[in-house]
Formats: structure tokens, sequence, C-alpha cells
């Protein structure tokens, strides 16, 4: 008998996928997930809804967002950002914000665009140097915020109830452009761009409505009936994926027309939600869980990750 032969293959009975594909060099997709209340961040196989790591942070981890292979988590109470690396480790904290709340990537995955509320404004910041690159006052509370698909042009809610959405040249990511201010019909609170960049989609802080707007001229060319606010927004593919956390439902619609195709029960309080990789995350800030919906939304996984969760993203872990 081959003894090296047969210890090679019995080990590869008993490496778990993930472990499998790591020893050959390849990368595993995997959910982070914000445990708000715990300081730390909880790492989940896409596929299988299996926990894999417990990652250490600083406190209050409330948002997490995806810029390039780099998962950007903002601790809106310290005023800081971390920086975690597909080895599922942060790598970086970078401080000089007031109050970070939320990121979005620029086209090339080098910037994050993250809205700092307690100073009115955008921040810029290069994940491969870990430090930020500029700034641009907004003219208010910063939050929800999202970049076209071609990397030209972003949008950002100017507060949980805004009554005004900044609209940003990101042309050039390290000198960004205030171009103006829209008005909303309601108070806003999230903000999408749909896959193309012609529409923009926004939700409400205040009402049960939600608005696409036209990306161009920023007028509102169509309105949707929605359940309880706020909402939030996310797409895949030909759907649009909107939460309520407050009724506790995932609502699909159709892209093109905004007509409503399907509905799902998910846990009160899954506020954010987010796309990852032909998936839909769904994490709970009243239940800690997170929820991961196929691309019509129906539910695949459902597993309790904390005491709190408030936001989820996905990178390839290798």
């Amino acid at each position: 008998m081959d003894r090296r032969r047969f210890l090679c293959a019995t080990t590869a009975l008993i490496l778990s996928p993930e472990a499998l594909a790591r020893s050959a060099g390849g990368t595993t997709p995997v959910a982070l997930v914000t445990a708000d209340l715990e300081s730390r961040i909880v790492a989940v196989e896409l596929e299988t809804g299996r926990r894999l790591a417990s990652i250490r942070t600083l406190p209050d981890p409330r948002s997490i967002q995806a810029v390039g292979n780099v998962a950007v988590v903002a601790h809106s109470a310290q005023g800081a950002l971390s920086l975690i690396h597909p080895d599922l480790t942060v790598r970086r904290v970078i401080r000089g914000l007031d109050e970070p709340r939320y990121a979005a990537a620029s086209s090339n995955g080098r910037y994050a665009f993250v809205t700092d509320s307690g100073l009115s404004g955008l921040a810029v910041v290069d994940v491969l140097r870990g430090r930020i690159v500029a700034r641009l006052a907004l003219g208010g509370p910063a939050r929800h915020l999202s970049v076209d698909s071609s990397g030209r042009w972003l949008w950002a809610a100017l507060g949980s109830k805004a009554n005004r959405i900044a609209i940003i040249d990101v042309r050039d990511p390290r000198r960004p452009r205030l171009l103006g201010r829209i008005r909303p019909s309601f108070l806003a609170h999230d903000v999408g761009f749909a896959p193309g960049g012609r529409r923009v989609w926004v939700t409400s802080g205040d009402t049960r409505t939600i608005a696409i707007f036209d990306a161009r001229t920023g007028r509102a060319v169509t309105r949707l009936r929605a359940h309880a606010p706020p909402q939030h927004v996310t797409f895949s593919g030909r759907h649009a994926f909107i939460t309520s956390g407050d009724d506790g439902t995932l609502r699909v619609h159709a892209v093109s027309t905004g007509r409503l195709v399907g509905e799902q029960t998910i846990p009160k309080g899954s506020f954010n939600v987010q796309e990852a990789r032909g998936r839909i995350l769904t994490p709970s800030l009243s239940t800690g869980t997170l929820c991961i919906h196929d691309a019509n939304g129906r539910p695949l996984h459902r597993l309790d990750v904390a005491r709190s969760s408030h936001d989820a993203c996905s990178i390839e872990a290798g």
C-alpha cells in the first residue's frame, strides 16, 4: 500500500469543503454578518449556511460592505472603520471619522465611499492603502448611498428620514463633486441604483411608499406601494428585493416594471438587505438571525449568529 496516498485520501474525506478549497489554493464565498453587541463579525459559508469564524473588532460594528474583496466595517460610535481581508482578519483600522454609517464601492473596487453623519459628508477611503484620500461636505447627516454600475454617479440620502438626496459625481473617486440635491415627495431612507444605472429606487422613512427615479433627470417616474417604513432595497438579476423590518417581509419586484412577483416572511427587525453572489442576505437587529435566500427570494438557510445583527455582505475568503 502507498501509505502517503492513503493518508492524503483519508485527509480529504475529513476536511470540510472550505478547508479543501484553501488547501488547494482556492477561495470560499462567505457571508460576513455584524454581531453589533458583541464586537465581532461572524463568517458564514454562503452555500451551506455553516458558521466558519468569529472575527473580533472594535465595538459597535454597525454596517459592513464589500469593496473589491475587502469588507469595510463602520463603527459609528467609535468614529472608525475596520478593514477585513480574505484571510478573515482585521488588517487595518482607520480613524479620523466622526460617525461613519454606510459604504459603497467604486467601480474598480479600490475605493470605499463612506457616509459620515457626524460630519454631514462623504469620506473616500483607499482600501488598499488603508487611508482616507478625500472628503466632501454634503450638507446633511448622510446615511444610505448607492453608486451606479458605471461608477459615475453616487446618490446619498441625507438622513434616516431625509428630505433631500445628494447627487455626487464620482468618476474620479479621489475628487468627488457635489452636483446638487433633489427633494423626494416623502422622507427618503434607502437608495439603490437598479442594474444598468438608468433608474434609482428610493425607499421611505415615513410612508408605505417607494419611488423609482430617472437617474438622469432626478425625477420620480413610478411610485409603488410598500410595507411599513423604513424599507431597504437591493438587486439581483431581474429582481428588486425590498425589506420591511417592522413588518418582517421580503418583497420581490420585477426591476423592469416594478410589479410585485413574490413575498416571503422574514424575522422581525430584518431591515438591511444585501445581494451576495446570487444570494440575498437579510440579517435581523431584533433576533440576531441571518437568512440566506436564493435569486428568487426563496429561503435557503436561517441561522442564529448573534444577539443583534444589523448588516451583512459577502467576500471570497481564502
